[in-house]
């Protein structure tokens, strides 16, 4: 098998993600970055056997992902890319390659994501003033971030007619054009009633299919969506590690710190498995002491002991 024929497999496997399995092209361009890799490694040793694999022969590419120094979370990636490549190839007859199922993934360290704290996130949102450019569309921007939960790329695409503001609800397109409902908090209708009247009157008729845009009209992108999350930031004096997705974090943990269940906040993030969801019952310390409190039978006893100490301390003091 030569090299071209691989760059062909990649090919149709990129338009079998695409047309047949509905993927966003985001995640087709990932997947096809991956195997790109693999295609480069293939042509630096000669490999020409890629629709007969053997155990060895992945494991080297392993030993490759490894020598880029890729992070463990990447090489897992690109392997979760490589099994799904040749889950294709079996299917068109191309490949009989089940030498790949028998990789283990790279054991990873559970990373508890980033949160801002409310008022943190209320620092955020305030953030642009009256005398920026674009001070209503970054306002409305930010605060339908935080008051959805929804990926930068689900923002970015929202059309006009997704956005319900007299019923308080917008619908989203998330992963594989997956549709939800997530409902809108006050400020946030507010903020975009604000912004989508000002952009009605300056553009009229030709305001433009989605609801955020440049000064061109054009839909913007997730890059720039991500440079004004950190011009923001940076002027609310936040860390520069804070992007789009901590606003997505944040979301999910302030309302599981109110009280809501797991499967609610599944719903609106869009996830597919509740165990993604379930990383954020780790960060929320102060929920997981008071379920602690109300369900453990030593829970109180703990509390009166917490009340002993205080008293004693009082009484050092």
């Amino acid at each position: 098998m030569s090299l071209a024929e691989l760059n062909s497999d990649i090919a149709a496997f990129r338009h079998y993600l695409q047309s047949e399995r509905g993927m966003a092209d985001n995640t087709v361009q990932a997947y096809g970055r991956d195997l790109d890799r693999f295609a480069k490694w293939c042509a630096s040793v000669n490999y020409d056997k890629h629709t007969t694999p053997t155990l060895r022969d992945l494991a080297s590419y392993l030993a490759f992902l490894h020598d880029e120094q890729l992070a463990p979370p990447s090489i897992a990636r690109h392997l979760v890319t490589l099994k799904m490549f040749y889950r294709f190839l079996r299917l068109e007859e191309r490949a009989n390659a089940s030498a790949v199922d028998l990789l283990g993934s790279p054991k990873l360290w559970e990373r508890i994501p980033q949160v801002l704290s409310p008022t943190a996130v209320e620092d955020l949102l305030n953030s642009p003033q009256p005398g920026d450019r674009f001070h209503l569309r970054d306002r409305a921007l930010l605060e339908t971030l935080y008051a959805t939960g929804c990926r930068a790329s689900e923002v970015v695409g929202l059309k006009t007619d997704d956005v319900y503001l007299d019923s308080a609800f917008c619908r989203c397109t998330g992963k594989g054009n997956k549709q939800r409902v997530v409902p809108l908090g006050r400020p946030a209708v507010e903020a975009l009633r604000d912004y989508l009247a000002v952009k009605l009157e300056a553009k009229g008729a030709n305001h433009g299919t989605y609801v955020f845009s440049s000064k061109s009209g054009r839909q913007l992108t997730r890059i720039h969506l991500w440079s004004l999350v950190k011009k923001y930031c940076k002027r609310a004096g936040l860390p520069q590690s804070v992007s789009p997705h901590t606003l997505r974090h944040s979301f999910a943990t302030h309302i599981l710190a109110g009280g809501a269940d797991l499967r609610t906040v599944q719903e609106l993030l869009g996830h597919s498995s509740i165990q993604t969801t379930q990383h954020y019952t780790h960060v929320d310390r102060d929920r997981l002491k008071a379920i602690h409190r109300q369900f453990h039978p030593l829970g109180k006893s703990e509390d009166r002991r917490q009340e002993t100490r205080d008293r004693r301390q009082e009484k050092i003091e």
